[in-house]
């Protein structure tokens, strides 16, 4: 099979654990791009947080090169930043979901605009985290959220809090509030719980794209370590986890790289599916 395109989660996938970028990962990219290849961030993350890691992999303000944010809400065109595709939540929605859970003031609350990032309750663990990932966002003092009736759509809303005791009842006690055939709800970076619009996640989003570009399902592979990244494992021509993936994405993965996300991954994936037979 030849392969067109690779849709990546960046942290814990592409990314070292520390936020840089394997030097691997950089070469083997930068060759397959070289042959037409399309190497496609997924990110749960903003396009604009990815904008420094663009400019390393050759990527940045490319026309016809593309990011896809949010867990699928929005695929961005690397040129000017460019939206061409939103699938966002109403702000009754985003507002039930805040309401049902924030279960205490142990428990950041992130609401993700196209262009912007709200933070309630930011603790200091989640701060550096987000900082060595290059994430901008403001911080709010209340939960009302009728400040962003005027605002961009709404693409997602997440909670961060390391114990996944917590996680698991901030999960429960979104999809009691509003139902499981509303909300698209999924797991990050052994931190998030992470809430988008029924239908909307990164394997949608990767077909979505592949349609746009002519590029088959079958040939399209994606790579990833988490909950969130099932989906587009499951969507495309070949699912990939990463060493260090959990469990359950192991398990769903067509191939399992020898390398974790600090050795290279990426390069890994492209070295024997794409540049087989380069020096």
């Amino acid at each position: 099979m030849s392969y067109k395109m690779l849709v990546s989660d960046l942290d814990e996938t592409f990314l070292n654990d520390d936020g840089t970028i394997h030097k691997e990962n950089v070469r083997a990219i930068k060759q397959a791009m070289a042959k037409g290849f399309k190497f496609v961030p997924n990110t749960g993350r903003s396009f604009k947080s990815v904008q420094n890691m663009l400019k390393k992999l050759g990527l940045f303000d490319q026309a016809d090169q593309y990011v896809i944010s949010y867990n699928g809400a929005a695929i961005v065109e690397n040129h000017g930043n460019r939206v061409i595709a939103t699938q966002d939540m109403p702000v009754s929605l985003a507002k039930q979901i805040v309401a049902a859970g924030y279960l205490s003031n142990q428990i950041d609350v992130h609401i993700y605009t196209v262009d912007k990032l709200f933070i309630y309750d930011l603790n200091e663990s989640d701060k550096h985290y987000m900082a060595t990932r290059g994430v901008v966002y403001e911080t709010i003092d209340q939960l009302d959220l009728s400040f962003l009736n005027d605002e961009q759509p709404i693409m997602k809303v997440i909670f961060e809090n390391e114990d996944a005791t917590i996680q698991k009842q901030i999960h429960d006690a979104v999809l009691e509030k509003v139902g499981s055939d509303s909300v698209e709800a999924t797991y990050s970076s052994g931190r998030y719980v992470e809430f988008n619009l029924q239908g909307v996640d990164k394997g949608s989003a990767s077909l979505l794209l592949g349609k746009r570009l002519d590029i088959k399902p079958s040939e399209i592979m994606a790579a990833g370590d988490n909950n969130n990244d099932l989906k587009m494992i499951n969507a495309v021509g070949l699912g990939v986890s990463v060493a260090n993936g959990i469990t359950s994405v192991k398990a769903a993965a067509d191939f399992v790289t020898q390398r974790t996300n600090n050795e290279g991954a990426i390069a890994e994936i492209l070295d024997q599916f794409v540049l087989v037979g380069e020096d």
